[in-house]
Formats: C-alpha cells, structure tokens, sequence
C-alpha cells in the first residue's frame, strides 16, 4: 500500500495523487488507478457503491452488458422466457472468490437479498422480482409484472451474486471482501480513500491480466490527471476536458449516454412554483455552456435523452402543459453541485450568474458527492447539477425515468409527484420494441413539461490512459472501466 501517501491524505495536505510512490514496473504487474468517487455506502451494491464494484471488474451478475448495450450470458451460461413474468436461468460451473460453487441456492439467496435491503436497488425501483432455485443449476425467476429487459435488468451491479459468506443479518448489509466472482477480489478498503484488490485465478473466464489494482478514490480532478501524466499512476478515471491537449492521446474519448441536468425542486422552496421553474429554464443559456465549460466535448442539452440513444435522436415530441414563466422578484436559490466531476462546478458558476441576470439571487454549495447526496435525495437544495447516465440500471432510460420522477422513485432529487408522469412512464415499462420507444419518449415529454429538471449538455468522457496500458475498457454506459485484459 502506499503508506506515505495515504497519511498525508488522512491529514489533509494537498498531493498530486495518493499513489506516488510506485513506478508502473515497481508495482511488478499491477496497475495504479485513481477513481474519481470514493464509497459513501460502504460499498454496498444496492447503492452507486456497485458501480464501483462493477468498474472494477470485482462483481458478476447472471448476464452482461457489453459497451454496444448487448446482453450476453455472465453467471448464467444460457435462460428461456417461459411465460410473460417468469424466466429459466441455467448457471455455468463458476466459483466465488472464497472458493465455493456458484450454485442456485446463492443465487436465490443473492437476489431475495437485494429485493429484502434496506436501501432499495434503484433497478428495482420499477419491478419486483422473486428467484427460485428449482435445481443444483437452475434457477426460475418471476416478475410482478411483464419485463421484457429482464435479462438487462440482471446486468446491473445492485443485482450481482455474492457468497453466502457476504450477507449479515436480514436487512442488513454486503461485504464485498473477497466474496463475490469478479477477475478481481478486494482484499483491504480503507474507508474513502484507497481499496486494494489481487486477480482472482478462479474466475470462470480466466485470469486476468493484470495481477492487482491498486486503486485511490481522488476527488480532485486535476489531481487525478496529473498524477497520470507524470507517470504516478496507469489510469485515471474522468480527466479534465481543459486538460486533454497536455494529456494527448492519454485521454481517451468515450460518447456516453449522459446528461448533465439541473433538478429542480417542485416540493419545498422557491421553485415549488412552476412559474419560477419556468423562469429558471428559459433564462439558462446552455448553448454557451456547452461551447465554453465543455471545450468541444459536449452538446447542447436538447432534451433528458441524449444523442447517444439513436432511436430518440431528434425525434423529441414537443413539450406540452408547461407554466408561463413569472418574473423573478430577488427570491433565493440554493444551487448545489459537486467537485467530482471537473465541469460541474464551472457550470454552476456559469448558471449563478445566469439566474441572477434573470432577478434570483443565487447561493452556491459545492462540495465532494458524498457529502452532498443525502441532503439532494432529502430536498435540500432548490437546485441540484448533476451528471446522470440515462441508462445505468438497465441500459434503458425507463429506469432511469422510474427512479428519477415517479412518485415512489428512488432517487427522485426533484421530489416530484406528478400523476401524469407516473402514468406515461408505467405505460412505457410494459411495452416492447418501438411502441417502448414511442412511449419513453411520450414520458420524457411528460416530465419536461413540468420543469422539474432542465437539461443542460449531453456529454463525452474523457479517461486517462498512461503510455503502454492496454485493455482499459470504455464503456458508454460506464459500467466497466477496468477489465480482464487491462494491463500496462
């Protein structure tokens, strides 16, 4: 571990990165990797916390998705729809990181788990489902209602399998530490700033390339950029779009399905008032934000889905219902956002100054995530700026819309309640196909309509790779980063 600079970190003083002290052949086949967002729930899978897990290749679900949002077998080697709710999964011969079978037992006991956790898994925000094991590889599972992405669903990182070994009490949490099936196993997480983690050799698709990670959960993004160009580290995960010309082709492009949006608070507050919400999405400029703050690697935000959904793309329907807006008379907007990610506070500043000129008088809060995500899920802000993969849960937006403005959602930071919203997006969970299409895109005209979030650019990645690294996976649906052939 790197001693040295985990202390300094622990004490405050400022580095360039926590993982100076190794060179990449000192570290004899293991790469060094700074994260941008460290755990805030203990790396609970049920939580964001799994996408860590997933990005570093140290989780398994039953199914997969590559970076084309294609489902293929993980766990389960093959599956059968048998009825409108119920599902045949075959398991492959895998074994978990503490040495047992991955067996169906596990996997009844993993997912009842999920659906019994405290902290929802917001790709269950929108299904309930129940797993039986109906023989030692067999696995039937059914849904409450129709769910024709199923097998996607069971590609999230909340819905990964873990041994027996990892579940406490009912209702209580996961411990990740060597329990689950990924090509790596954690072997040590010091709280939010480091986790190390060894290959696992038993991995069912074989050993991964590189023998560890050693990986820094660094919020300061400049940070973590030139940690990668001095060589300190291999990867560096979200680098600076001001800093790819000094990167060169050590910052990789990646197009996502991300949108960086501004919710907006329709329970409490100021913008509980259409009206004002109204006045906040006209007098945002975001043309200008996506020219100047993203330099070239972002869009104007023409709607929540992106151009990265080919079906949607400029097929928007027009929005409808929407209030006329009032004229600001000096009230007040918390507007929060984070440092985790390089533009955002950038743009905050830039949609302060916008606000005003429009008669609000802006505060701004801008902090690390994790102290910031309770108080936005409670409605503490009358204005939230976030970044949001519109497809992570299940690599289609109805999830996203599900956990984001329904009424039971979730992560619902607008606390909107809307019956027409709700209507509009359970319409689209139950069809198929285009008329699936069609529908989500009725749903997120429902929700523009009530200006309870402004979108603001469509995003590219930018990721740091070092010289000579090989294998790093980019992924526009952010679920992988590190992968079984990343080596440097």
């Amino acid at each position: 571990m790197r001693r040295r600079g985990l202390l300094l970190a622990a004490a405050g003083i400022g580095l360039t990165s926590a993982c100076g002290s190794f060179t990449g052949t000192a570290r004899r086949g293991r790469i060094a990797v700074d994260l941008a967002f460290a755990p805030t729930q203990g790396l609970s899978p049920y939580t964001d916390d799994g996408l860590l897990l997933s990005r570093l290749a140290v989780v398994d679900g039953l199914t997969r998705m590559d970076t084309a949002g294609v489902v293929h077998p993980a766990l389960a080697e093959k599956w059968t729809r048998t009825s409108a709710t119920t599902w045949e999964f075959t398991l492959r011969d895998a074994r978990f990181q503490d040495g047992g079978r991955v067996t169906a037992d596990a996997v009844q006991h993993a997912l009842t788990r999920a659906g019994q956790a405290k902290t929802q898994p917001r790709v269950l925000s929108d299904m309930r489902l129940t797993a039986r094991a109906t023989g030692e590889r067999t696995v039937r599972i059914t849904t409450g209602t129709a769910d024709p992405l199923l097998p996607a669903r069971l590609a999230n990182p909340s819905l990964a399998v873990f041994s027996p070994a990892a579940y406490g009490k009912k209702g209580g949490g996961v411990d990740p530490v060597g329990t689950a099936t990924g090509p790596f196993a954690l072997t040590e997480v010091n709280g939010a700033v480091s986790a190390t983690l060894d290959r696992f050799d038993g991995h069912w698709r074989g050993k991964a390339a590189a023998r560890g990670l050693d990986v820094s959960f660094v919020a300061d993004n400049n940070a973590r950029a030139n940690a990668l160009r001095s060589g300190q580290i291999e990867i560096a995960e979200f680098v600076p779009a001001a800093q790819a010309l000094v990167l060169g082709d050590r910052a990789r492009k990646v197009a996502t399905v991300r949108t960086t949006t501004l919710y907006l608070n329709t329970r409490t507050g100021p913008l509980a008032d259409p009206a004002l919400r109204a006045a906040v999405r006209e007098f945002a400029d975001t043309s200008a934000l996506a020219r100047s703050v993203y330099e070239g690697y972002a869009t104007r935000g023409t709607g929540l889905l992106g151009p990265g959904f080919a079906w949607a793309d400029g097929k928007q329907l027009p929005v409808t219902g929407r209030a006329k807006a009032a004229k600001p008379h000096g009230q007040t907007l918390t507007l929060a956002t984070y440092t985790n990610r390089a533009e955002l506070p950038e743009v905050a500043a830039a949609l302060q100054q916008q606000l005003r000129g429009a008669g609000f008088a802006v505060r701004l809060v801008v902090k690390d995530y994790a102290r910031l995500e309770s108080g936005a899920l409670d409605g503490e802000y009358d204005a939230f700026l976030m970044s949001r993969s519109t497809a992570l849960d299940t690599g289609d937006p109805v999830s996203y819309f599900a956990s984001d403005f329904t009424s039971g959602g979730s992560f619902n930071i607008s606390q909107l309640r809307d019956g027409r919203v709700d209507f509009a997006v359970r319409e689209a969970a139950g069809l198929e196909g285009a008329a699936r299409h069609r529908a989500m895109l009725r749903a997120e005209a429902a929700i523009l309509g009530t200006d309870a979030a402004v979108p603001i650019v469509h995003e590219q990645h930018l990721q740091g790779v070092g010289a000579g690294v090989r294998g790093v996976v980019l992924d526009p649906y952010e679920r992988q980063f590190v992968g079984l052939e990343t080596h440097a």
